[in-house]
């Protein structure tokens, strides 16, 4: 049976349960402080920086972002913190996705490839969930583009994209197994 793909070529891709546990530790740089304050950490870095692009994944570090008044060129979010249902945040220009727990859909690969080929502002409300959307981000955003995520219970992850980085992501998704 063939693996599920759209029109311009992305596949369902798969987690394997032996990979799982390398997405445990944080990906970059883990801020421990309170989130309003790794939040004043994260707009100094991006004034001082100027990323290429940047992204959030996950509501609640893109909740307080946003209520910061920072804005990134992504943002991922499913409106769900932990497994629970939250108050919907206003993104703007959004487009909603479907993309299955444990799954990258080939419909969300596209989205987030387009958003970042054409350099798009762009909210991603996704049925599902957005946790492995980081990898399609690091893999694809320019060197030097910055993606930030929640790490549950710990705090926000900050990961300023190097080749290597990218190069990571990249060979993590073809470990993935094409879906049915």
């Amino acid at each position: 049976m063939r693996a599920a793909r759209d029109l311009t070529g992305f596949r369902d891709l798969v987690l394997l349960f032996e990979r799982r546990s390398d997405l445990k530790s944080p990906l970059g740089v883990l801020l421990r402080a309170p989130v309003s304050e790794n939040v004043v950490a994260l707009g100094k870095l991006v004034e001082a920086v100027r990323p290429p692009m940047w992204a959030t994944v996950g509501d609640y570090v893109t909740v307080h972002i946003v209520g910061a008044g920072l804005h990134p060129d992504i943002a991922v979010v499913d409106h769900r913190v932990m497994r629970e249902n939250v108050e919907p945040i206003e993104l703007g220009a959004s487009v909603k996705v479907a993309n299955p727990p444990g799954t990258l859909s080939a419909e969300a690969q596209r989205i987030l490839h387009e958003a970042i080929t054409f350099n798009k502002r762009l909210g991603v409300v996704v049925e599902g969930e957005e946790d492995l959307l980081v990898l399609p981000l690091m893999a694809w955003m320019p060197v030097g583009s910055v993606v930030v995520y929640g790490q549950p219970r710990e705090g926000m992850v900050v990961v300023t994209l190097t080749e290597e980085r990218r190069r990571w992501a990249q060979e993590f998704m073809n470990t993935m197994e094409e879906k049915n």
